[in-house]
């Protein structure tokens, strides 16, 4: 009787199996937690709970991790870009928090709520 091979690869998925008594089972692992900020949490929770095809494709294919990684990214710079922008639209300075510190964190948690808001509309739930 021919020995079996104790792992084998499948040429068509890529995916590897190992023999277990006489049965190969696919030897799977967990992949590595993404490590990214809100946005990327926000849109893997949007995946995960709206777009479960598009969700199941992107686990599946190995590509979930990267995918929610630059939808952070680019949601994290959009962001950032948003903000500096009101603050110079706005004149929200240095030397206005220096003059009225209460106000400066009014209009600075007003603009981050706007930027925020903008940046989930076009990038994190698009």
């Amino acid at each position: 009787m021919k020995e079996l091979a104790k792992y084998i690869i499948d040429e068509r998925t890529g995916l590897k199996y190992e023999l277990v008594g006489d049965y190969y089972y696919p030897c799977l692992e967990a992949p590595e937690a993404p490590k990214v900020g809100r946005f990327g949490m926000m849109y893997h929770d949007y995946l995960r709970n709206n777009k479960k095809v598009t969700y199941s494709g992107l686990m599946l294919s190995g590509k979930l991790k990267e995918q929610i990684e630059e939808v952070d990214r680019q949601a994290e710079e959009m962001f950032s870009q948003l903000v500096e922008q009101m603050k110079q639209a706005e004149d929200v300075t240095e030397q206005f928090k220096a003059a009225d510190q209460l106000e400066w964190v009014r209009r600075m948690n007003s603009i981050r709520g706007r930027a925020e808001e903008v940046v989930k509309s076009e990038v994190v739930f698009a």
